[in-house]
């Protein structure tokens, strides 16, 4: 039975989810911070709230610029990258689609290995912001081939050309990848710390930077998620429902592959996230995407920020790369899923 709507108890569930991770992100580190003194920090955020922590000058230098970028950073990539699953897997009706799906990984991760390869070929060290412009830029661009592909076999795109087409260009991106690491065999470490996915930051400038993006794809994408409950019956009934079922499905992975390309330029390839968080919020709360959405970008971001927690804790003082971590919970699940899948389909 679908549930239009997510339950009270589920919504409380994600935002204590949220709360646990945000306090235990800033809290946790080589410097332990009084998770109580991290709490009153954080609510002396709000307007008109004063409240005594407790903490030094010092912790509180390292809670509001150091840590907590990182853990707001984390909350609105996993997020995003929820977001983005949820909405792939309604649109493709799969629950194994993945945000990457449409070449969104290669085209970032060619357009960082172009950087760095001219960034060294040029002997200059000063375009290091110029990674997260490139990432982004890239992973646009991969998404339009993909679309221009689909569109060659004639007027309609149908779910499985996308795919196929988005198969088609990552290979072709992957290849020129591989083609300048092969040239600039100096700059694999640099290319692959990236690649591997990191939430590394010195302040507020990456949050900034994803912020409007992650906004105008969560709007869009939560404006139009009934509709994703209308295309799951299949393209003639939407129609006869009054839905222009092409035109909500470019309109809902524009807006997802959107949100993808803006996270996936300041994080780095990040994998799983988009198969584990949707599917777990499926199994909970029922198969509507009016309530699955929202959830998944609570729970996402929740489950990203104590990813990370982990990557930078478990093997202190060195830090293991986030995309690493995701993968060592998200291949097992993805297989789970895989089998449970053709159980059911059998």
């Amino acid at each position: 039975m679908r549930r239009s709507h997510p339950r009270p108890a589920a919504v409380a569930a994600g935002v204590a989810a949220v709360l646990v991770a945000l306090v235990a992100g800033v809290a946790v580190g080589p410097v332990t911070l009084p998770p109580a003194g991290v709490a009153a920090e954080l609510l002396n955020l709000l307007p008109g709230v004063h409240l005594r922590s407790g903490l030094s000058e010092r912790e509180v230098a390292i809670l509001t610029e150091l840590r907590l970028p990182r853990v707001v950073l984390g909350l609105l990539v996993g997020a995003m990258l929820a977001l983005a699953g949820g909405c792939y897997q309604g649109v493709f009706r799969n629950p194994l689609a993945d945000p990457h799906l449409l070449g969104v990984a290669a085209g970032a991760g060619l357009g960082v290995t172009a950087v760095v390869a001219l960034r060294h070929a040029g002997g200059t060290e000063g375009l290091a912001p110029t990674v997260p412009v490139a990432a982004f830029a890239g992973a646009v661009i991969a998404v339009v081939l993909t679309y221009l592909l689909g569109a060659t076999g004639g007027r309609e795109r149908s779910p499985g050309t996308l795919i196929l087409a988005g198969i088609a260009v990552s290979a072709f991106l992957a290849a020129g990848q591989t083609y300048l690491l092969q040239r600039n065999i100096e700059n694999i470490r640099e290319v692959y710390s990236w690649l591997l996915g990191r939430l590394a930051t010195a302040g507020w400038h990456d949050v900034l930077v994803l912020l409007p993006y992650a906004a105008l794809s969560a709007v869009v994408v939560l404006l139009h998620r009934r509709e994703l409950d209308v295309l799951s019956v299949g393209d003639e009934e939407a129609a006869s429902l009054g839905l222009h079922p092409q035109r909500s499905r470019y309109l809902l992975l524009a807006a997802a592959s959107l949100g993808t390309a803006a996270a996936v330029s300041v994080s780095g390839l990040i994998a799983f996230v988009g198969v584990i968080v949707p599917h777990v919020v499926r199994l909970l709360t029922g198969t509507s995407y009016r309530a699955i959405l929202p959830l998944s970008m609570l729970f996402g971001g929740a489950f990203l920020a104590i990813t990370d927690l982990a990557a930078r804790t478990v093997a202190a003082p060195a830090e293991i790369p986030l995309g690493v971590v995701t993968a060592f919970f998200g291949a097992p699940f993805f297989v789970v899923i895989l089998r449970t899948t053709r159980r059911g389909a059998a």
